[in-house]
């Protein structure tokens, strides 16, 4: 039991699919979780939301419910952070704090067609030039557009100042807050469709591409630094509001990859590599996002990014949507009970295909089956996807950069599981290394909040905490990796443009 005299940063976690809250210490060590799983909703094929209020309420159960349970007063907290899951967007009235729809989740496809009408339009190149993103459902811009669009006055309440736009980080500050703190930071404000990540401010220009009203949104705040104080209804006291960054900005962070070329991959629900490229964005030849990092001191970081739909879902999708596993846990040994795939392949589609393709008509499909095929087969051929996808990232992001990685650092549910951290260091070639906190993301958000109030010191007291738990070392022939690659390009490629008209 800690003393009651030592201090801990909070950090808050709100993920696709649970709000979580960890304590953390000045050695970056986790004190306590808490944990709660959040209502998924499939309205109709290619939808997904959340219930807003519900996102705020479980945040708010396990940020009480850490501190109670292991009997931490308020007032040893040095400040809290926040991460989130990004493009997912709330349109809210500033009066009353009600949601006028439920939250539009990342994965959400509905505003697909209002993305095709902009490319038909010619105005990807802008969009890109200005936010460094590709024209994809995937994003805040049109998921807000289709809110103001479809909500019977929406739209003129915007205009009259009456309504507040953000994504989750913004959302859950302007609770905390008591209604006071209307912003986000520079990493998730990137996500948008609507930012300038050069002149970091919202851009006039992409604003009325997509008829937004300018006082729907928040104001920028830097990532780290004084952004707001608690309303101590909340937790009891007053704490500072210190930190902000999207999940896997935050993650980022949180894995010390605070220098030039270092990379991290993120296995979550979806899965995210990146890249640090300096305080400059790095132009993608290759389909994948600039974007920015984190802000600190009015000094900006810049990523670049590739993002897989499907990752930990696909695990869930075996067992929720094909019974064939109980519980996600159960996916590595099944996997490991065949030697190989038995020439399975699993493309999971499911959600259209993220870069380097952006193919919003793929679909999730398995090739290769034989009656020799069992449910361990897809098992393994879905472990597998996840680390295919992500190699063909790393592969475009190399090219992009202009070098090779020498290792890739890894964290997220699925980094836990070995045979398929082996396989991903076997596609890349290089290390893969696991830290020994994979909770990085939330790990991020707390050194973000504990560096604007001097709990730790800069950043090179955070790359000195960093450690590795394990390092996965390649040790596949080289024929047999191009094999495989071969198969599974060939898989993907029948699985794209699936729901295009003949």
């Amino acid at each position: 039991m800690p003393s009651g005299t030592e201090r801990f940063v909070l950090a808050l976690d709100q993920g696709t699919t649970s709000s979580r809250a960890i304590l953390f210490d000045r050695g970056g060590n986790i004190l306590a979780i808490a944990q709660q799983e959040i209502t998924q909703h499939y309205p109709q094929p290619g939808w997904v939301e959340h219930d807003a209020d519900e996102i705020w309420a479980s945040q708010l159960a396990v940020a009480r419910a850490v501190l109670r349970d292991n009997a931490i007063r308020p007032e040893q907290l040095a400040a809290v952070g926040i991460t989130n899951q990004r493009e997912t967007t709330v349109l809210w009235d500033r009066v009353t704090g009600q949601p006028l729809h439920r939250a539009i989740v990342w994965q959400d496809r509905r505003t697909a067609a209002i993305c095709d009408e902009l490319n038909a339009a010619g105005h990807a190149a802008l969009f890109a030039k200005r936010t460094g993103l590709v024209l994809d459902a995937y994003f805040s811009g049109t998921k807000l557009k289709w809110l103001l669009d479809h909500i019977p006055g929406a739209r003129s309440r915007a205009e009259r100042g009456e309504l507040a736009f953000g994504t989750v980080d913004s959302w859950l500050a302007w609770h905390l807050s008591g209604g006071q703190a209307h912003v986000t930071d520079p990493s998730n404000a990137a996500r948008t469709l609507l930012f300038d990540i050069h002149r970091r401010c919202w851009d006039d220009e992409l604003l009325a591409l997509l008829d937004i009203p300018p006082r729907l949104l928040p104001r920028i705040v830097d990532s780290s630094g004084p952004i707001a104080t608690l309303d101590p209804r909340w937790l009891g006291c007053t704490v500072p509001l210190a930190g902000i960054a999207g999940d896997q900005q935050a993650a980022t962070f949180g894995q010390a990859c605070l220098e030039h070329g270092m990379a991290k991959n993120t296995y979550g629900t979806g899965c995210f590599l990146l890249m640090n490229t300096g305080d400059q964005p790095m132009t993608s030849r290759h389909r994948l996002l600039s974007t920015v990092g984190w802000q600190r001191r009015e000094r900006t970081t810049y990523l670049l990014e590739g993002s897989v739909f499907m990752g930990g879902a696909t695990v869930q999708w075996l067992r929720d949507g094909l019974g064939l596993i109980s519980s996600s846990a159960e996916v590595e040994a099944l996997a490991a009970s065949v030697p190989d795939n038995g020439g399975v392949y699993l493309v999971p589609a499911h959600a259209g295909l993220g870069a380097p393709h952006w193919d919003p008509q793929a679909r999730g499909a398995l090739f290769g089956l034989t009656r020799g095929s069992t449910k361990a087969h897809i098992a393994r051929a879905a472990l597998e996807a996840i680390a295919f996808q992500s190699a063909d990232l790393l592969a475009a992001m190399e090219k992009d950069a202009g070098h090779p990685l020498s290792e890739l650092r890894v964290d997220g549910g699925a980094a836990r599981n070995d045979l398929l951290m082996q396989f991903q260091a076997d596609l890349l070639g290089v290390p893969v290394v696991r830290p020994r906190v994979t909770e990085t993301t939330a790990l991020g958000a707390a050194y973000l909040a504990g560096l604007a109030v001097g709990f730790w010191q800069d950043e090179a007291e955070l790359a000195a905490l960093w450690q590795a738990e394990r390092r996965f070392t390649p040790n596949m022939p080289e024929t047999r990796r191009a094999a495989l690659f071969g198969e599974w390009h060939r898989a993907v490629e029948r699985a794209l443009r699936w729901t295009t008209p003949l």
